[in-house]
């Protein structure tokens, strides 16, 4: 048992019960500030490491939407949560060739995924929050960020959390689960008050729901595996599926303008995907089968194409970024 589980386990003995968001909250600090959680040595693989073409299609959307707007010289890209970097780099390629030059922003608070964004992207800033970010119009993505903020769980009205019982953590109650998300919530709202004030376009790409549901989504991964959420705290990734009607409601309540929510594969075919896949296979023959792999991956239904979904967010004075509307 490491360290940070004997604190956790002994400051739940002592002070009781803890909810579910702040277990998250205290095991996800832990566990992104002491690891590179990615690839195949890590617990999970994200959309990006999976293939260039995932963050050169948003680097295009971004492109595309800044030369819309009549490509304002003072904005920024920015990323919130950006991993080790590569989706940032693969963007940014993409943009630069399209005439962006403005400053690269990076919102991550480990240690280590900072020094890795700054191979990636050097020169880029860092911020601890999103408050942190200058007052520019932004050309920002969160890939899944918003699935790590923590949830708050209830039955019945009543908090769901998390006791020492028996000396095993354990939930302390059991039946029908609804999940909000303040902190979700209030990470939209201060990225949509910033583009209502400033200007700009997000995209957010997560796993998620955009109809009403219920039901525990909280999750746990450990070595590309699904594990017990309550297990090994601290050395394991948690998150919990994105309600996106809920993100949508909290965006354009803080003055920013919603796309419709799609699923990503949708949106990556809308952008081109097949095309960058046939120019990238011709340019790399030999990458031929991973290439098709990828974008299958990325995009069938069965893969990550429908439980993914994309949600563009932007200011009033900005077009609505593409690959939104059939």
């Amino acid at each position: 048992m490491s360290d940070f589980a004997h604190r956790l386990r002994a400051q739940i003995a002592a002070d009781g019960p803890i909810g579910v968001d702040d277990y998250i909250a205290a095991c996800n600090d832990h566990y992104y500030a002491t690891r590179d959680p990615l690839g195949a040595a890590g617990d999970f693989t994200t959309a990006p490491e999976i293939s260039q073409m995932f963050g050169e299609l948003i680097g295009a959307a971004l492109a595309d939407v800044w030369l819309r707007a009549g490509a304002p010289e003072d904005a920024i890209f920015a990323e919130v949560g950006p991993g080790r970097g590569t989706l940032a780099a693969d963007a940014l390629r993409v943009m630069r060739a399209a005439g962006f030059s403005g400053e690269d922003h990076f919102v991550e608070t480990s240690p280590l995924l900072r020094a890795a964004q700054a191979r990636a992207v050097p020169g880029a800033t860092f911020h601890d929050a999103i408050a942190g970010l200058p007052p520019r119009p932004l050309l920002l993505v969160a890939n899944e960020f918003l699935d790590a903020l923590p949830i708050e769980q209830r039955i019945g009205g009543e908090q769901r959390c998390i006791a020492l019982i028996d000396d095993e953590l354990r939930f302390t109650r059991d039946g029908d689960i609804s999940e909000t998300s303040p902190a979700r919530d209030a990470a939209v709202k201060a990225l949509s008050i910033h583009l209502a004030t400033h200007g700009g376009a997000i995209l957010i790409i997560d796993y998620g729901y955009h109809e009403p549901a219920s039901g525990d989504s909280l999750q746990a991964v450990r070595a590309h595996r699904f594990a017990d959420p309550l297990a090994n705290p601290g050395e394991q990734d948690l998150t919990a599926h994105v309600d996106f009607a809920a993100v949508t409601r909290a965006a354009t309540a803080a003055g920013a303008l919603a796309s419709p929510i799609v699923a990503q594969g949708s949106w990556l075919e809308r952008l081109g995907i097949a095309a960058r896949a046939m120019a990238l296979a011709a340019n790399n023959p030999e990458r031929t089968q991973e290439v098709a792999a990828a974008r299958r991956r990325l995009c069938d239904a069965a893969d990550m194409g429908e439980l993914f979904k994309i949600v563009a967010l932007r200011s009033s004075g900005w077009p609505e970024p593409a690959g939104f509307r059939g």
